[in-house]
C-alpha cells in the first residue's frame, strides 16, 4: 500500500493556524504521521527528511523551528539507526559550503540544541564526500575585505576538532565525520599526519581521572578507532607503532570508565591488524557439508572429512613464511588483559579481537594464543576471566581457528564452565560464564565435522542437559537448550537428541520448578543421562546457596529415585550420610533433605513391590546418623526449633514454623500412641505440661510456635486435657498490659484454637476435657470473638487486622463443624454476633481483610449441609447478596464491595456494626476507599431522607458509636470526617429545619467532649469543619458553634488558629444569613486580614471585636494551662 503523502502546506485540509503556531505544528504532524502509523520504508524516510530539511533550508524559518526540525530528524535517526539515515542526506557539491555556514550559528555549550549540531554533523560527513579535490570548491581564497579566508579542507577539520571534546552526543557524530572525511585522498595527504598528531598530543595530555578529560579521551579514542584501518596505506609507516606507544602510555586498563576501556580494546586489535597481513590463514579448519540432512548421516562422510584434513596438511605445509612485528605481541597481551575486564562489552571487543589477529598469524604463534587463552581458565582467575575466555574459545572456534587437535584440551574447560558457580557473600557469580559455556557449545557445532566431535558427545550432551535443566538462571537453561538444539541439527549424534529437545525446548525451560520436577525425570528416562543428572544433583545442587535450589533438587532426586534405585541406595546414600552432619550449613541442610527424599521415594517403591526390607537398613543408618535415639531425638529438635523461632530470620521463620509443628503430628502419631491407640499418661502430662508452660514465655516468637504446636498434637494426646489446653491458650489470647503488642501470637492462638476443636470433635453432653460440649462451647466462642475487636497498631502498621483475620476463619471453622454434628449447641446470640462482627469487618478500609470477611460472611449465610440457624434477617441478606453472584463479587474492588455492605444499614440488627465498619471507610486516607464508600453511604442516605423513623435510628446509631468510641482515636476522628462529609452533602437536610433538634445538641456536646485538652492536630481540624457543618442547624446551636469556633480562633496551636479563621471565612459566604449583612463584610475582612500567627493576647483581642461584632459571648479562661482550653462564657 503505497504511503499517503500529508496535505502541503496551504492545503485547505489543514487547519488555518498563526505563523507561529503553525511552523511549530506542520513539523509535528509532518512526523507523527508516517513515523507511528506507516511502516519506515526507505521511501519514506527519504519523504520525511526532505519535508524537514526544507523548513532548515528555507531562510525565513525561525531559528527555534530549525532546531525543532533537527530533532525529529534526531528521533528517527534513534529510531532507525544513523547508517541508514545518513545516505539519505542531500550530498551534492552545492550543499557543502551551506551546511559549513550552518556551523557559524551554532553554540557549542548550548545544551538544549545538541541534537542539531548533531545533525549537522551527519549531514557533513556525508557532504564531504563529493568526488571533487576540496582545493577547486575554494576558488580565490582572499575575500573582498583583502584577508585570506580559511580552505574548506581546514573548515571542515576545525569543525570536527571542536566537536570531538565536547561533552554532547556530538561527539559521536564528529568522529564518524573524521573517519569519512579522513580518507579523502586529498586530505590523506595533505592533513592526515597532522590530524594524528593533533589526536594523540591532545590524548596524552588527557587524563580519565577527570570529567573534562574523560570527554576528551572518548572523543580521541572514537577518532582514532574509525581511522587507524587508513593508516598501513600511508607513508608514515611508523605511526602504528606511535599511537600504540601513546595508547600504553595512557594506560587505559586502570580507568573506571567503561567506554574508554573498550575504546582502548578496540583501538588495539584494529593496530594489531595493521601489522599483519589482510589474508586468510590456509591453516584454518574448514567444515566441508553444512547441509543438515548430510549431518544426520555422517557416518557416509568418513572419507570426506579425512581429504579435508589431508588438504589442511597440505595447505600448512604450502604456507607462506613472514616475519610477525614484535608490536604484535603487545597487542596480543593486552587483548588477553581485556578479557579478563570487569565489564561484559569490553571482554566482548576483546574476544573479537583474539579472533581477527588469530586469524591472520602462522599455525605456530595461533596455537601458542590458544594456550594463553586456556590459562584464562585457571580456577585462581575470576568469573571475568572465564567468562572472557569462552567468549574468545567461541571466536575462534566459530572462525574455525581452533583446531581439531586442541579440542581434546578445550572440552574439559567447557565442562567446568557449564557449571561454574563461585558464592561471592549471600550470592554467587557465573551465571555470565554458563552462558558463554553454552555459546562455546552452539559455536562448536556449528564449526566442526561430527567426527571430530564425537569422542565428546556424551560428556557435551549430558553437560547441556544438565545446565537446560538444572541451572538456577532462565537465560542460562535457555541458553542451553539452544546450544542442545544446534548439536542436534548440526551434528546428529546426540543420544536421543530429538526426543530431548522436544521435552526440553526454549519455552519448556523456562519454568524452573518444571524443569527440576518433570523435564528432568523424563530426560532420566534414557540411561546416557540418568547418572550424571543424579550426580550433578549430589555434588553441586544440594549445597547450593540459593535454599529454593537446594529444596528443587532434593525433590527431584526425590522423583528420579525410581529410575535407579540400587545406584540410590548403594552410591548415593553411603555419599550423603557423611554430609547430613558435616560443618557447612548448607551441604548439612541439603544432605538431610536429599536423606528425606530418597528415604521416602524408597519406601513407597518398597511399597509398590512389596519389598519393605528393601530400604530398612540405609534407613536406620540415616535416622542414627543423624539424631541418636528415637522418638527423644526427634522431639528434640522440635521443641529446640520452637525455641529458636526469635533467633532464626523473618524470611525463614514461618517456614521452621510449619515444618516443626508438621513434623511434631506424624511424631506423635508414629510413637506416642500404643496398642490401645491411647497415650502414655506420664508422656502426656509432661508433653502438655512442657508446652502449656510455654505460651507464657516472654518472646512471642516462642508462644506462636507453641501455640500451633499445641493445635497439632493428635486427639489421643487431648483427650483429658481438652480444659487445660483450652486455659492455656486463652491467656495467649487475651490482650494484657505487658503483651499488647504480640499480635502474632494471639494470632496463632486463635488458630489453635480451632485446630483443637476440629481434632477433639463435637459431643453435646461429652465431658468438657474431651469434646466440644455444651459446657465450654460458650468459653470457646468467647475466646474467638474476643479476637475480633484486636485493633492493636505498632510500627508495623495494622498488626491486630492478622488476629481478626485468624479470628474470622477460627469462628467459621468452629461454627461450621458444630452445625455439622451438633447444631443445638448453636445459640441465636451467638450467632449474632458472628455475622455482626464479620459484617463490620466486611465494611473496614483494608481491601485484603474486608475480602475475607466478605467471603468468611457469605461462606455462612451460603451453607447448606445443613444451613446455619439464627442468622439475622436471613432472607434480606440472600436478597442482598444473590447466591449466582457469590463468585464474581469482588469484595478487593470498593466499587464493588460498598455498595452492597451499606444496604446492611437498613437491618436494625446489623446497622450499628455496619455503621463502625464504614466510618474508618469512610475516614481514611485511600483515596478510592474513601470515594465509593462515602458515595455508598450517601446514596442509602437519599434513600431514607424522607423516612422520620429511618432517619432518627440512623442518627441514634450513629451517636451511639460516637459515644462508645469517645476519645478512641481508631474511630473517633474518621467519625469526625464523616461528619463533615455528611453535613456538607445535605444528609441531615430533614432536621435543620427544626430548632433545637436534640440530634444536634447531642452531636456537639459529643464533639466538644471528643476535643477537650486534645493536642491533636488532625482531630481538632476535622472537628472545626464539622462545627461549621453544624452551622445549619437552627435555633440556639448556632450560637453555641459559633462559640466554640471563637473560642478555638485563641488555640495555643496557630495552625489551628490559622485553619479556624479560614473555615469560619468559608462559612459566611456559604451560610450569609449567620450574621448580619451590616457587619458581615467587617466581620470577612477581620478574618482575613488578621494574623492569626501572632501572640495570643494580639489575637485574644482581634477575637473578643468579633465576639462584639457577632454577639456572641466571650470565652472566658477560667483555669489557665499551657495547652488547655477551659473557657467559659463571660456574663
Amino acid at each position: 500500500m503505497p504511503l499517503p503523502l500529508p496535505p502541503a502546506a496551504g492545503s485547505p485540509s489543514l487547519p488555518s493556524l498563526p505563523l507561529a503556531s503553525s511552523l511549530v505544528s506542520r513539523p509535528l504532524l509532518i512526523l507523527m504521521l508516517p513515523v507511528f502509523y506507516f511502516p519506515p520504508t526507505p521511501s519514506s524516510l527519504e519523504w520525511m527528511m526532505h519535508l524537514l530539511l526544507d523548513v532548515v533550508r528555507d531562510n525565513r524559518s525561525p531559528s527555534p523551528l530549525v532546531h525543532l526540525a533537527f530533532k525529529f530528524l534526531y528521533i528517527i535517526t534513534k529510531v532507525r539507526g544513523y547508517k541508514i539515515f545518513l545516505r539519505l542526506f542531500p550530498h551534492e557539491v552545492a550543499d557543502l559550503q551551506p551546511v559549513l555556514d550552518m556551523f557559524a550559528d551554532q553554540n557549542p555549550k548550548d545544551y538544549e540544541t545538541w541534537e542539531t549540531r548533531y545533525m549537522l554533523l551527519l549531514w557533513l560527513s556525508m557532504t564531504c564526500l563529493i568526488p571533487f579535490d576540496l582545493a577547486r570548491l575554494d576558488g580565490n581564497i582572499l575575500s573582498e575585505e583583502g584577508r585570506t579566508r580559511m580552505p574548506i579542507m581546514d573548515r571542515i577539520l576545525k569543525v570536527a576538532k571542536s566537536y570531538l571534546v565536547v561533552s554532547d552526543k556530538s561527539r559521536d557524530a564528529a568522529a564518524v565525520l573524521v573517519s569519512r572525511f579522513i580518507t579523502r585522498p586529498d586530505v590523506k595527504q595533505k592533513r592526515m599526519a597532522d590530524f594524528l598528531d593533533w589526536a594523540l598530543s591532545t590524548l596524552s595530555k588527557s587524563s580519565f581521572q577527570t570529567m573534562e578529560g574523560t570527554i576528551v579521551m572518548d572523543g580521541m579514542l572514537q577518532a582514532l578507532v574509525n581511522t587507524v584501518d587508513t593508516i598501513k596505506d600511508n607513508p608514515w609507516k611508523l605511526m602504528p607503532s606511535t599511537v600504540l606507544e601513546c595508547l600504553d602510555n595512557c594506560k587505559l586498563s586502570e580507568s573506571n570508565q567503561t567506554l574508554l576501556r573498550k575504546l582502548g580494546v578496540k583501538l588495539v586489535q584494529r593496530l594489531g591488524l595493521t601489522f599483519l597481513k589482510p589474508k586468510v590463514a590456509k591453516w584454518r579448519y574448514q567444515r566441508g557439508c553444512r547441509s543438515l540432512a548430510a549431518n544426520l548421516q555422517f557416518s557416509a562422510q568418513v572419507p570426506v572429512a579425512q581429504n579435508l584434513v589431508a588438504a589442511a596438511v597440505t595447505a600448512a605445509a604450502d604456507e607462506e613464511e613472514y616475519d610477525i612485528p614484535g608490536e604484535v605481541e603487545n597487542v596480543i597481551e593486552q587483548l588477553l588483559i581485556g578479557l579478563k575486564d570487569k565489564d561484559t562489552i569490553v571482554r566482548w571487543s576483546a574476544a573479537k579481537g583474539i579472533g581477527r589477529i588469530t586469524g591472520r598469524l602462522p599455525k605456530e604463534l595461533a596455537d601458542d594464543v590458544v594456550g594463553s587463552l586456556l590459562d584464562c581458565f585457571s580456577f585462581q582467575e575470576t568469573d571475568n576471566s572465564w567468562h572472557g575466555g569462552c567468549l574468545a574459545l567461541a571466536e575462534l572456534g566459530r572462525r574455525g581457528l581452533l583446531l581439531p587437535s586442541r579440542i581434546a584440551d578445550v572440552v574439559p574447560v567447557i565442562l567446568k564452565a557449564l557449571t561454574y558457580d563461585e558464592k561471592r557473600g549471600a550470592c554467587s557469580v557465573g551465571s555470565n560464564v554458563r552462558d558463554a559455556a553454552c555459546y562455546v557449545c552452539w559455536a562448536f557445532a556449528r564449526a566442526y565435522d561430527p567426527l571430530e566431535l564425537k569422542p565428546f558427545v556424551n560428556q557435551i550432551s549430558s553437560a547441556l542437559v544438565i545446565a537446560a535443566v538444572f541451572d538456577r538462571d532462565i537465560n542460562c537453561r535457555r541458553a542451553a537448550s539452544a546450544a542442545f538444539q544446534e548439536n542436534v541439527g548440526r551434528q546428529g549424534t546426540f543420544p536421543h537428541g530429538i526426543d530431548i529437545l522436544t521435552a526440553s525446548d526454549y519455552f519448556a525451560v523456562g519454568n524452573r520448578v518444571n524443569c527440576f520436577l518433570n523435564i528432568s525425570v523424563y530426560i532420566a528416562s534414557f540411561p546416557e543421562y540418568t547418572q550424571s543428572m543424579i550426580d550433578h544433583l549430589v555434588n553441586m545442587k544440594i549445597n547450593h546457596w540459593d535454599g529454593v535450589i537446594r529444596e528443587l533438587s532434593t525433590k527431584a532426586l526425590h522423583n528420579l529415585t525410581p529410575q535407579v534405585p540400587e545406584y540410590m541406595t548403594n552410591v548415593v546414600l553411603p555419599r550423603l550420610l557423611p554430609l547430613s552432619v558435616g560443618t557447612d550449613l548448607h551441604t548439612r541442610h541439603g544432605a538431610i533433605l536429599a536423606c528425606a527424599e530418597i528415604t521416602h521415594a524408597l519406601y513407597k517403591l518398597a511399597a509398590e513391590n512389596n519389598r519393605c526390607q528393601y530400604t530398612q537398613d540405609y534407613v536406620t543408618k540415616i535416622i542414627l546418623n543423624i539424631f541418636s535415639t528415637i522418638p527423644d531425638g526427634w522431639q528434640w529438635l522440635i521443641n529446640d526449633s520452637l525455641r529458636s523461632l526469635p533467633l532464626v530470620s523473618s524470611t525463614a521463620r514461618q517456614q521452621i514454623k510449619e515444618a516443626a509443628v508438621s513434623a511434631l503430628a506424624a511424631l506423635c502419631n508414629e510413637y506416642y500412641i500404643n496398642e490401645q491407640r491411647e497415650a502414655n499418661p506420664v508422656l502426656q502430662g509432661e508433653l502438655l505440661q512442657q508446652y502449656i508452660s510455654e505460651l507464657q514465655n516472654t518472646e512471642e516468637m516462642i508462644r506462636c510456635g507453641f501455640s500451633l504446636a499445641l493445635g497439632a498434637l493428635p486427639r489421643f494426646l487431648l483427650k483429658g486435657k481438652l480444659q487445660q489446653v483450652l486455659e492455656g491458650l486463652k491467656k495467649v489470647i487475651c490482650i494484657s498490659h505487658k503483651d499488647v503488642s504480640f499480635a502474632e501470637s494471639r494470632r496463632d492462638g486463635l488458630k489453635a484454637t480451632a485446630k483443637v476443636c476440629q481434632t477433639v470433635g463435637v459431643k453435646r453432653d461429652g465431658p468438657q476435657d474431651e469434646f466440644v460440649c455444651k459446657d465450654n462451647v460458650i468459653q470457646i466462642y468467647m475466646m474467638l470473638l474476643n479476637g475480633m475487636s484486636d485493633y492493636t497498631t505498632d510500627s508495623r502498621g495494622d498488626v491486630g487486622a492478622w488476629v481478626r483475620e485468624a479470628a474470622m476463619t477460627s469462628l467459621m471453622e468452629v461454627t461450621l463443624l458444630l452445625v455439622q454434628n451438633e447444631p443445638e449447641l448453636l445459640d441465636a446470640n451467638i450467632c449474632k454476633q458472628i455475622m455482626c462482627c464479620v459484617a463490620q469487618q466486611s465494611a473496614e478500609k483494608i481491601d485484603r481483610f474486608r475480602a475475607h470477611a466478605g467471603s468468611v460472611f457469605l461462606a455462612l449465610l451460603n451453607f447448606d449441609n445443613p444451613p446455619i440457624p439464627y442468622i439475622p434477617h436471613r432472607e434480606e441478606l440472600e436478597r442482598i447478596f444473590p447466591r449466582s453472584e457469590a463468585v464474581t463479587l469482588n469484595w478487593n474492588a470498593p466499587s464493588q464491595a460498598f455498595p452492597r455492605i451499606t444496604q446492611l444499614l437498613g437491618l436494625p440488627t446489623y446497622q450499628y456494626y455496619v455503621l463502625l465498619g464504614l466510618t474508618v471507610s469512610v475516614g481514611g486516607l485511600t483515596e478510592t476507599t474513601v470515594r465509593y464508600s462515602a458515595q455508598s453511604l450517601f446514596d442509602y442516605m437519599k434513600k431514607i431522607q424522607n423516612n422520620l423513623d429511618a432517619m432518627n435510628n440512623f442518627c441514634e446509631t450513629l451517636l451511639r458509636v460516637f459515644e462508645d468510641n469517645l476519645l478512641n482515636d481508631r474511630v473517633s476522628v474518621p467519625l469526625l470526617k464523616m461528619l463533615d462529609q455528611m453535613l456538607a452533602n445535605g444528609c441531615f437536610d430533614i432536621f435543620t429545619t427544626e430548632e433545637n433538634h436534640p440530634f444536634s445538641l447531642k452531636l456537639l456536646t459529643l464533639c466538644k467532649e471528643e476535643i477537650k485538652k486534645s493536642k491533636d492536630i488532625q482531630k481538632l481540624r476535622s472537628s472545626i469543619a464539622v462545627f461549621c457543618g453544624m452551622i445549619q442547624f437552627q435555633g440556639d446551636m448556632r450560637e453555641k458553634v459559633l462559640f466554640q469556633l471563637l473560642l478555638l480562633l485563641c488555640h495555643p496551636f496557630p495552625v489551628i488558629r490559622k485553619t479556624t479563621a479560614s473555615q469560619v471565612y468559608e462559612m459566611l459566604i456559604t451560610y450569609s444569613d449567620i450574621v448580619d449583612p451590616d457587619i458581615l463584610d467587617v466581620v470577612m475582612t477581620v478574618l482575613s486580614d488578621t494574623n492569626w500567627d501572632a501572640e495570643l493576647p494580639v489575637v485574644r483581642e482581634k477575637r473578643n471585636y468579633l465576639c462584639d461584632l457577632m454577639k456572641v459571648p466571650k470565652p472566658q479562661l477560667v483555669n489557665p494551662r499551657p495547652m488547655g482550653l477551659c473557657y467559659k462564657p463571660k456574663t
